[in-house]
């Protein structure tokens, strides 16, 4: 009798964002959502000077290459953005939306969708070389 294979054991680790800007881009993950530098170092094999962020559990990785282009246009539009195939964004829960706009606003924040529909309430930052990054309100089911 055959064995039952089990599915492969894994937890999420981070999420990996590339930048034009390593040190505004630590600034402006600090400034704006409160992450701190867990560390930084080199990938030789990519060029790439990288910053490992934090807030409690959740990691991004930052990359700054040089001669990287920059993000195209309609990737940092949600609708548009979904006409590409790839990864897309990350997305976070948040207790109360309105509390956490106002806040990330105050911050210097640029929103680029806010998303209010029966399902849930969200809204998409651009980061600041527009990657889209979500934070999501859940609705009582």
């Amino acid at each position: 009798m055959a064995s039952a294979v089990q599915d492969p054991a894994f937890d999420f680790h981070h999420g990996g964002v590339s930048v034009p800007s390593l040190d505004g881009a630590i600034a402006w993950y600090g400034e704006v959502l409160g992450f701190t530098v867990e560390r930084r170092f080199h990938i030789n094999a990519a060029g790439a000077d990288v910053a490992m962020i934090r807030k409690g559990a959740i990691r991004f990785e930052l990359f700054e290459v040089a001669g990287a282009a920059p993000l195209p246009e309609a990737r940092r539009h949600p609708p548009a953005d979904l006409k590409t195939h790839g990864n897309k964004h990350l997305a976070f829960r948040v207790d109360d939306l309105d509390a956490f706009l106002a806040t990330v606003r105050s911050r210097g924040a640029e929103v680029a969708m806010v998303v209010r529909e029966a399902f849930g309430s969200s809204c998409f930052l651009r980061d600041c070389a527009g990657n889209l990054i979500e934070f999501v309100e859940d609705m009582p089911a």
